[in-house]
């Protein structure tokens, strides 16, 4: 789009679905590497990528050409399926529905860059349900409890 000019950085978080943590050390920058390949298919820029076995922060610049919506489909959609045909674990792999994605300024991208990359450090203190309703609360997105991320639940049949 000739003439249109964005400054839009985006700070998106996924979960394994059930929040089972099934990134395994030994793949997951394979994985890293795959989801920024989406990103840059997709004509946006990846920043940084990182997170724990159960879960995924990414940190990139959206061009405006396509929707967050559709940008997050095609992550999770295509890095499952190649997780799956890659046969990184026994069973089937997905992403639990949905995702958190927050906007920042360019004053502020250092410290998300920073945020993301000590992921293990801020997990030693605090579980990821914490750190996803802090951000929301932090950026002041409603949110309803039932459909937070949520671990498995091996109470039920």
């Amino acid at each position: 789009m000739p003439n249109t000019y964005t400054q839009i950085h985006i700070h998106a978080v996924f979960a394994v679905q059930d929040r089972i943590s099934l990134i395994h050390k030994s793949w997951k920058d394979e994985l890293y590497k795959y989801i920024s390949g989406i990103i840059k298919k997709n004509g946006h820029k990846i920043i940084v990528i990182d997170g724990m076995p159960d879960h995924i922060h990414l940190f990139f610049g959206m061009r405006p050409a396509q929707s967050l919506s559709d940008l997050m489909q095609d992550i999770k959609g295509d890095s499952s399926k190649w997780i799956n045909n890659m046969r990184f674990i026994k069973g089937r792999f997905s992403w639990q529905e949905g995702y958190g994605a927050f906007s920042y300024s360019k004053s502020h991208i250092n410290n998300v860059i920073e945020y993301i990359r000590n992921q293990e450090i801020h997990h030693r203190k605090r579980s990821f349900i914490e750190e996803y309703i802090d951000f929301l609360e932090k950026y002041e997105v409603p949110y309803d409890e039932r459909y937070i991320f949520k671990p498995i639940d091996y109470t039920k049949p």
